[in-house]
């Protein structure tokens, strides 16, 4: 369908742009509602538990180098089970689109541009998609590379101005939260960042031209938007504090507001904001692109093009009828969002193994073969 590859480094910065993604904005409030002060040390877990989950999608990946993650199941698990499994993962990947897109609008309409309706943001949002996915996955990571530079500045000069707010007395007593609440506040990081980088296999190894150097990229990706992760999380406990983390919708831009360099370097939240839709806007697209490619694959189409115009209305309309209000959004993020994740993402790669386990001299003849 194309021929297309990207180099290890393009691939590393996708990863990296992806596992922050939404991840700048939310997680801490949802780390903190849990952990409180604590919500660093959950987000440390979360972290180094993805990272065991990624090494998985990476080992996944080696044994199929030439095929997608929409062709693994076909072959694992024959063309029909195999077909339904791949729906199940696009329809996981579409909605993700969805609701990012809903995030994007959601964000720009209450913090950016309060009388612009959220429909005109989510439809201009979803043009840019389209054209990004239209354009292919080369023009997409060559993008990311440029974007990749503007995003490491922004957060550093976030960091830098925001480091005369800090007050160690929030993060105390450390150690509060019991295990169970830091597992619990942990697992809202392991999906958003980690168990969500299944979709990353519509792209490795199949359109990388150093499969097997890209194995640790993909770890050192993942590692680098954890640590991003990370800090974010310790600048919001040391700065807003724990309660007023947990209370914000969007912590990270709350946190942005708080710089104030001499009464004279203040109200830079909008850097905080193109810090959010870089990453956001690539997450989006890896998922939309996978969303794309994967039925286009099943559907055995020559050019997956023609299916980017209907996808993307759909995840228009989506985006602006899937949650009534924030409390809804709220409530299936934390309960139904993250069962189909760690189904698609976690309990399918695993059964994958299995059936690998099983099948494997088969497999290797019938990929010998092809």
């Amino acid at each position: 369908m194309q021929n297309v590859k990207i180099n290890s480094y393009q691939f590393l910065v996708l990863v990296i742009l992806f596992t922050v993604g939404t991840s700048i904005l939310i997680v801490p409030s949802a780390l903190a509602t849990v952990a409180k002060q604590d919500a660093w040390i959950a987000a440390i877990i979360g972290t180094v538990i993805g990272l065991s989950i990624v090494w998985l999608f990476t080992k996944i990946g080696l044994w199929f180098p030439n095929l997608t993650f929409v062709q693994m199941n076909e072959m694992l698990f024959g063309k029909w089970i195999g077909n339904i499994l791949s729906f199940l993962f696009i329809s996981m990947t579409l909605l993700s689109t969805a609701i990012l897109l809903y995030y994007s609008g959601s964000f720009l309409t209450t913090h950016v541009m309060p009388n612009t309706p959220m429909g005109a943001t989510n439809i201009l949002m979803a043009i840019i998609l389209v054209m990004a996915v239209r354009l292919g996955l080369e023009t997409i990571a060559r993008s990311a590379e440029i974007f990749i530079g503007v995003f490491f500045l922004l957060f550093i000069i976030l960091v830098v101005f925001i480091a005369p707010e800090i007050k160690f007395e929030n993060i105390q007593p450390v150690f509060e939260a019991d295990i169970n609440s830091i597992a619990e506040s942990s697992l809202s990081l392991i999906v958003i960042s980690s168990v969500y980088a299944v979709s990353l296999l519509m792209i490795y190894p199949a359109f990388i031209n150093q499969p097997k150097s890209a194995k640790k990229f993909f770890l050192f990706g993942n590692l680098i938007g954890g640590l991003v992760i990370i800090i974010l999380t310790f600048l919001c406990i040391f700065v807003l504090g724990a309660d007023i983390t947990a209370r914000q919708e969007f912590p990270g831009y709350g946190l942005a507001k708080m710089i104030n360099i001499g009464n004279f370097i203040n109200r830079v939240e909008a850097l905080m904001a193109a810090l959010w839709i870089i990453c956001l806007y690539f997450k989006m697209v890896i998922y939309f692109y996978s969303s794309v490619y994967g039925l286009a694959q099943i559907l055995n189409l020559k050019d997956y093009r023609p299916l980017t115009y209907p996808l993307g209305m759909i995840v228009v309309v989506f985006s602006l009828v899937i949650f009534p209000n924030v409390m809804e959004q709220q409530k299936f993020d934390s309960t139904i969002n993250i069962y189909f994740a760690l189904t698609i993402g976690l309990l399918l790669p695993l059964l994958m193994v299995i059936v690998y386990a099983i099948r494997k001299k088969q497999l290797k003849k019938n990929l010998d073969y092809a």
